[in-house]
């Protein structure tokens, strides 16, 4: 798969989840209709009908399977009270089957009318989906009871629908809000010297990564990632707030240009007891295209990898690119408070090229370890693996965000348990 904007699936899972459950929530209908009874005896609908109406139900009937799917379509109750055993066709169980797996018909309270009290029978039931069971010859008081109970099932799974809905609906514009927070693709700049390419995959609606970059003036380059610890409102709750501060460079007594500075303060700023115990990692940058010199340092984050420039013009080898990683030692923000940061410094020569990324691209379980959750660990990718596989991309002169974004994806088996952030800068001095 491939993907061709820098931000992908975010918003857009999200809203899918949203008009999903949005179709579940009932919508108003022509008829007002409580309970649908299916019953192919006249006398048991006839008696049923006479006892619940005069309790202020509103009763439809059917007696068969197939017509009464059809009014439970047409007429969406509230609750249906089908028989067990119904002639020709679809059983009761079938039927009830065929409610459950319908989305538009799957909050209705399902009850099954049997004979059978065996313990087999309710078993088979429950496991088709049914919510309770009537057993004949039905009490009156019991049948007024199950009614009832099948009634205020029905509302409050109604209510938590809509409300999953709103919920959802609020994720998805939280979502958008977080999106267009992060920066878009620099294309490549004569006058700046660089291009900077992004690809961005969450997990689930909301997550913990972030990313900026951008010119503290007109030499010297920011770009930095960071990976907030677990998933949802919280983590990204964090994580824009960091992207905040940074880009209004709010930090108090800190120096930008000095990415241990930087990470001090941030760690002074966002200790984890304030957090709700949530931390994270970074990788933080300075790029001075006067001299070439990259200044960086990182707070319990993998190493951003710098691909040195060989010849496009001869066949490459593995063993033959040049490669380093970039990292210094340092707890993730928040952890300690008295936490010392260093930094280094690195030469950049002509086109090379940075890769900086979250530990979700290369924790990844091989598709055929799905099963062995226990020893999945053992079989992850690895940044080893990562490392390689960037490595072996380059010497096929194939390497792209989106060719290893599709490498990856096909050794985990199109799927990702963390969120995903790449960034690849592209340094044309």
């Amino acid at each position: 798969m491939t993907f061709n904007t820098p931000i992908s699936r975010l918003s857009e899972t999200t809203q899918r989840r949203s008009d999903r459950l949005s179709s579940l929530v009932k919508r108003p209908s022509t008829h007002t209709t409580d309970i649908l009874v299916i019953d192919d005896d006249p006398l048991v609908v006839e008696s049923l009908q006479r006892l619940l109406k005069k309790r202020g139900y509103q009763i439809a009937v059917a007696y068969d399977a197939n017509k009464g799917y059809q009014k439970a379509v047409d007429l969406n109750p509230s609750v249906i009270i089908c028989d067990l055993l119904l002639p020709g066709g679809p059983s009761g169980l079938d039927m009830c089957r065929q409610i459950k797996q319908n989305t538009q018909l799957s909050t209705i309270a399902f009850l099954i009318m049997t004979g059978h009290t065996d313990i087999a029978s309710r078993v088979d039931a429950l496991e088709a989906g049914a919510d309770d069971l009537l057993f004949k010859p039905v009490d009156t008081d019991e049948l007024t009871a199950r009614v009832k109970s099948g009634l205020r099932l029905h509302q409050l799974t109604q209510a938590l629908m809509a409300q999953t809905s709103r919920l959802e609906s609020e994720l998805a514009e939280a979502a958008t809000y977080v999106t267009s927070l992060l920066p878009r693709d620099t294309p490549e700049d004569a006058s700046n010297c660089v291009s900077i390419t992004s690809r961005f995959i969450s997990s689930q609606e909301l997550g913990g990564d972030c990313f900026d970059h951008y010119w503290l003036d007109p030499d010297y380059l920011v770009v930095y990632l960071l990976d907030v610890s677990g998933h949802g409102l919280g983590a990204a709750l964090l994580s824009t707030s960091v992207l905040n501060l940074l880009r209004s460079q709010s930090l108090p007594g800190v120096n930008f240009y000095r990415p241990e500075s930087v990470l001090k303060g941030l760690n002074e700023a966002f200790q984890m007891n304030d957090q709700n115990d949530k931390y994270f990692t970074i990788w933080y940058g300075v790029y001075n295209r006067t001299n070439n010199q990259l200044s960086y340092a990182s707070a319990g984050h993998p190493p951003a990898l710098l691909i040195t420039p060989q010849s496009r013009r001869q066949k490459l080898k593995k063993e033959n690119i040049a490669l380093e990683q970039l990292r210094t030692p340092g707890m993730p923000i928040g952890m300690m408070p008295d936490s010392i940061y260093q930094w280094q410094r690195c030469s950049v020569s002509r086109n090379s090229r940075l890769y900086i990324f979250s530990d979700g691209i290369y924790e990844i379980c091989p598709a055929s370890s799905t099963a062995l959750k226990q020893q999945a660990h053992q079989n992850l990718l690895g940044l080893d693996g990562f490392t390689d596989l960037l490595t072996a991309l380059e010497a096929q002169q194939n390497l792209t965000l989106d060719t290893l974004i599709d490498e990856v994806s096909a050794f985990g088996g199109n799927q990702f348990e963390d969120d995903l952030s790449l960034l690849e800068v592209d340094f044309q001095i």
